[in-house]
């Protein structure tokens, strides 16, 4: 027989100082990531924060059963998390859950009474002439304007959609004006936009508005206390924004804020309601046969047809802005077109729409029409306090069962427990790294089912090296030295613990699928801690085990090393005794 190359490795033992370098390599990016994103610790759920967490039922109308679908609840969850946000709160989360359900979670620090009024009743929306339009964001330092894009002239020209007659051609009522340049919001703008007499105000260096009040303003209605409130509105501020609209009843002007093109915030003088979003029949984004392009088609009730005619008959002989009309939801501006002609019961907003921002429009426009109401089916509040004495609990009862877990490694396994320990702190290390970052990135929080299966998680990752050690142990026992020991049991440890980790990470998903609210959580961090499982045992405790098999106090079965032959029941290998051959005897 041949004798085996020198330097030739074992089979297996591939190169273990790679693979260690990799997932070291990796936790430090992880670390470095976690670091540089400014967050540090896991973002907790409203059960370990504190805050409140409140159940929504959808209900339709009577004789309209099929408006509770997906598309529908999607939009109300929109409208939802607009709300929750003009609270100022930057942490909430609005979700749907199972068909018919939403569920709204506001973490510590927002008023509980107003937040359960907010998302608990039914969205207003409402079109409403234009008196006054002007930039919402503050000069920058040294700019002569506070328009958004250098000049008035140019910020109202980025406001501009058209609204012409469902079936009429894209041309009628504006012949003789230039195409306007199509926005990325489905707002163009007409030529007339471009008019050297702006009845918008002009702008201080200060980011305000001209106190002085244009002809236009004045003759719409605009009193010297809305004036004054519409020059000291910045609608960058989320706090000004939501309280500018406030208490304002559908018969009164208002000030409002919305976003054009460029998606720079402006601020309007709106006129009294003129429609209720509640008249629109219905509303959907199409592809216009003509253009190829996206539009927004609405069809309006016998009321609602004829208070449309009737203020787009007023709008069309006004001057920009005065030609347009707000489309106004929860108090603030979604679109404002401009009106060439006389619209009734059909009408489409055309412009420079992808599909997504057509249908975004489309089911905001839906939604003042839309037959659904919620009720409110329950609300559960958890103080910071409680928060946080169930979280210490979490993470008492995960300590008890770690230090279990390391007792009987110890007991049992002696110097291998060594390598578990590692094992078991690299694990724990990048479940805590990526369960940081998926907060900012996926806005994952930490609730008490998550804390529960990152508890279960310590006894799948110990039973993983549990498998590899026994299989190592009973190459031993066959009377094998430690290295060929290592290499001949990998291969059959592999298979046991990627079956078992695979009907582990299947379970997981299934529950995650199957289930809704908290306990998703719990299905969520049990995958995580299982695919983790695997990482580490094959890019850590594996190659760390070959590398130990090289050190004397293993590879010679010092009776702490886990690997003591005496201890583990080994028998000597039986040899034959040479067998002799009886001589011929010689013939005489």
């Amino acid at each position: 027989m041949a004798a085996p190359k020198k330097g030739r490795r074992q089979p297996g033992q591939g190169r273990p100082g790679r693979a260690l370098a990799l997932i070291l390599i990796a936790l430090v990016a992880l670390t470095g990531g976690m670091f540089l994103s400014g967050h540090t610790t896991p973002r907790l759920g409203i059960d370990l924060a504190g805050g409140t967490s409140i159940t929504l039922q959808a209900r339709s109308e009577p004789g309209q059963e099929s408006a509770v679908n997906q598309t529908n609840m999607n939009t109300a969850v929109g409208i939802i998390e607009r709300r929750v946000n003009g609270l100022g709160v930057s942490e909430a989360e609005v979700q749907t859950q199972g068909t018919d359900h939403i569920i709204v979670n506001i973490p510590k620090g927002t008023n509980e009474k107003q937040a359960r009024e907010q998302v608990g009743t039914t969205a207003q929306l409402f079109f409403r002439p234009v008196l006054q339009l002007a930039s919402g964001e503050p000069a920058p330092e040294g700019s002569p304007s506070p328009s958004a894009s250098g000049s008035p002239d140019e910020v109202e020209q980025g406001d501009g959609d058209k609204a012409t007659e469902g079936g009429d051609k894209a041309t009628d009522g504006k012949s003789g004006e230039p195409e306007a340049t199509p926005t990325t919001q489905g707002r163009a703008a007409s030529g007339a936009l471009k008019a050297d007499a702006t009845p918008s105000p002009s702008a201080s260096a200060d980011g305000k508005a001209d106190p002085t009040p244009s002809p236009s303003a004045s003759e719409g209605g605009s009193d010297e206390a809305l004036m004054k409130k519409f020059e000291a509105l910045t609608c960058t501020d989320t706090k000004e924004r939501t309280a500018a609209a406030e208490g304002t009843k559908p018969s009164e002007p208002m000030v409002g804020c919305g976003q054009n093109s460029a998606g720079q915030w402006e601020k309007y003088i709106l006129g009294p309601a003129a429609v209720a979003g509640t008249e629109i029949d219905d509303a959907s984004a199409v592809i216009d046969e003509r253009t190829g392009q996206w539009i927004v088609t609405m069809d309006f009730s016998s009321k609602g047809a004829d208070a449309f005619s009737k203020i787009t008959s007023e709008l069309k002989t006004q001057q920009p802005p005065m030609n347009q009309f707000g489309i106004v939801l929860d108090g603030e501006v979604v679109s404002a077109p401009s009106v060439q002609t006389t619209l009734s019961k059909s009408a489409q907003i055309s412009g420079s729409f992808t599909q997504e921002s057509s249908q975004e429009l489309a089911n905001m426009l839906s939604y003042g029409a839309l037959p659904l109401s919620f009720v409110e089916e329950s609300v559960t509040s958890v103080t910071a306090a409680l928060g946080g004495e169930q979280l210490e609990a979490g993470l008492i009862a995960g300590g008890i069962g770690l230090i279990l877990v390391i007792v009987y490694l110890v007991v049992y396994y002696r110097g291998l427990s060594l390598i578990a320990i590692i094992s078991l702190l690299m694990s724990a290390a990048l479940t805590y790294t990526i369960m940081v970052l998926l907060g900012p990135a996926i806005g994952f929080a930490l609730n008490l089912p998550a804390v529960c299966g990152a508890i279960v998680a310590i006894g799948i990752t110990a039973d993983s090296f549990i498998v590899f050690f026994e299989r190592v142990r009973d190459e031993i026992r066959e009377g094998r030295s430690l290295q060929p020991a290592v290499a001949r049991g990998w291969p059959r440890a592999r298979r046991t613990i990627l079956v078992s980790d695979f009907v582990s990470f299947l379970s997981a998903a299934v529950l995650f699928v199957v289930t809704v609210g908290k306990v998703q959580g719990f299905a969520f961090t049990l995958g995580l801690t299982t695919l983790l499982d695997v990482v580490v045992v094959f890019f850590f405790t594996k190659p760390l085990l070959t590398i130990l098999a090289c050190k004397k106090f293993f590879a010679s079965g010092h009776p702490w090393s886990g690997l003591d032959p005496k201890r583990l029941g080994v028998k000597p290998p039986l040899r034959r005794a040479r067998r002799t051959v009886p001589a011929d005897p010689k013939e005489a």
